[in-house]
């Protein structure tokens, strides 16, 4: 009976239930468990099950760079690692708004990794998550156009609660690049979060968007105007 009750909650896809079940009756513990206690105990073993599968799905579609965490992170206030800001943002209140989140400083200071970090922390929380080098992201761009599905391409972005774009700044946009990357900006402006990692501070991303001033004036309206920013400095952490 035990082993039948095991295969019919397979069949019904409730693996968590399944495995509670069966641990139960391996451990001898289904005798003392009241009907109501057993079953809060294998509803919350589904429960658990799903959001663990939940949470390895969004981790593997997110492609990030760098296993992350913020328990990983080193704090220094001097050195731009605020651990009250980080924390801060670690509770994805930021996403709720809608906001950015703006990490620069030079090579090898743990930008990306920082990123990566609030990135895990968002998919932990149930958001949907997608990681990007900046040039990986225009070639992906460029690419939906010659394939004729941009707008399928850019509705996907639109969707994501968090898009992490690394690597900003190596390289000026100019032509369809910058259009892609308006929209790319626009489509998220006020809805949904961007993190952007650059090594480039903030007062020279015009230079990088200038081939076109209104559009470069448009896309910083939106990204740095009420961001959240983390600048930081120090010697190279891969030193």
């Amino acid at each position: 009976m035990n082993d039948q009750i095991y295969q019919d909650l397979k069949s019904l896809h409730l693996s968590g239930m399944a495995q509670s079940w069966m641990l139960l009756h391996e451990t001898r513990k289904l005798g003392e468990l009241t009907l109501q206690d057993g079953m809060a105990v294998l509803i919350q073993a589904e429960h658990d099950q799903r959001t663990n599968n939940r949470t390895a799905r969004l981790l593997s579609q997110a492609r990030f760079r760098y296993n992350a965490s913020i328990e990983e992170l080193a704090f220094n206030t001097a050195q731009g690692r605020d651990k009250n800001q980080i924390l801060s943002l670690a509770t994805c209140e930021y996403i709720k708004q809608g906001a950015s989140v703006l990490v620069t400083g030079p090579a090898g200071v743990g930008k990306s990794f920082i990123a990566s970090a609030l990135g895990y922390q968002a998919c932990f929380a149930g958001y949907k998550v997608r990681y990007a080098n900046m040039q990986k992201l225009l070639e992906d761009m460029h690419m939906a156009r010659i394939e004729s599905k941009a707008a399928r391409f850019f509705d996907k972005m639109a969707a994501l609660d968090l898009l992490i774009i690394d690597d900003f700044g190596m390289k000026i946009l100019d032509g369809q690049q910058l259009l892609d990357f308006m929209e790319l900006i626009e489509d998220r402006h006020g809805r949904k979060s961007t993190i952007i990692a650059s090594q480039l501070p903030v007062k020279n991303w015009y230079d990088i968007l200038a081939k076109n001033p209104t559009i470069a004036d448009a896309i910083l309206d939106r990204v740095v105007k009420s961001a959240y920013r983390i600048d930081l400095n120090g010697v190279s952490m891969r030193k």
